[in-house]
């Protein structure tokens, strides 16, 4: 499989990954609204709260992800992807097999 396509079923699947990720956190806002549980002091473990800011966590990863694979594809047609941002040297095609989003070389990692 080539750059392109790498990067485009990854962007694919971060995409539908981010979907549920925020219908997560949509469902655990509305499961939230109109409780006055005590959920600092929750006896079942894992309050809402942490919950909430554990899918957040993964919401906020998973737009990362976007963005760095839209850099990617952006740096493809360029002509500039594949190549270290630090030292002008080429990725390694291990490296850019493995990480299809690194900008850097692994000295330069």
């Amino acid at each position: 499989m080539d750059a392109r396509s790498r990067l485009e079923a990854d962007r694919s699947s971060t995409r539908a990954r981010l979907a549920l990720l925020q219908q997560d956190v949509a469902g655990i806002i509305a499961a939230s609204e109109g409780s006055n549980a005590d959920d600092e002091h929750d006896p079942e473990g894992a309050t809402i709260a942490f919950e909430r800011s554990q899918v957040s966590a993964l919401v906020a990863q998973a737009e990362k992800h976007l963005a760095d694979i839209v850099a990617a594809l952006e740096r493809l047609d360029a002509g500039t992807y594949g190549v270290c941002t630090v030292c002008g040297r080429p990725i390694a095609h291990e490296r850019l097999e493995a990480r299809p989003v690194a900008v850097t070389c692994v000295a330069c990692s």
